[in-house]
């Protein structure tokens, strides 16, 4: 992702693909593409790929987009999320995205601030 100028604004097709690294350097998935809530513009999750092998097998999760923070020396984003805890998440539905009451309990499974509030 390019850092390339003087603004703190960035495309959301620059973030697309962009690598996720653990606090200690372990690359653990790429961000997929961004979730923005339609009333405020705040960027609510980082749909994000985790495992498989050139995108098959892999699996997309939702994270809270304020468990990301960009590292300008990875060149991406790192988070202090583990395996384990995207994999015992909240299980999602196919209208996850219109649920609340998921989202709440998401936000609380990764002690992430709540984008609507």
């Amino acid at each position: 992702m390019s850092t390339e100028g003087n603004g703190s604004l960035v495309s959301s097709t620059d973030v697309n693909g962009t690598a996720v690294y653990s606090r200690e350097g372990t690359h653990i998935g790429t961000i997929d593409h961004l979730m923005i809530d339609k009333q405020s513009g705040k960027v609510a999750y980082a749909v994000m790929g985790f495992g498989g092998f050139f995108g098959l097998g892999e699996e997309h999760h939702p994270v809270p987009w304020g468990k990301l923070s960009y590292d300008v020396s990875r060149d991406g984003f790192s988070t202090d999320l583990t395996e384990a805890e995207v994999q015992g998440a909240p299980e999602r539905h196919d209208d996850w995205h219109r649920d609340r009451a998921w989202e709440q309990r998401v936000h609380e499974h990764y002690g992430a601030p709540m984008y609507w509030i």
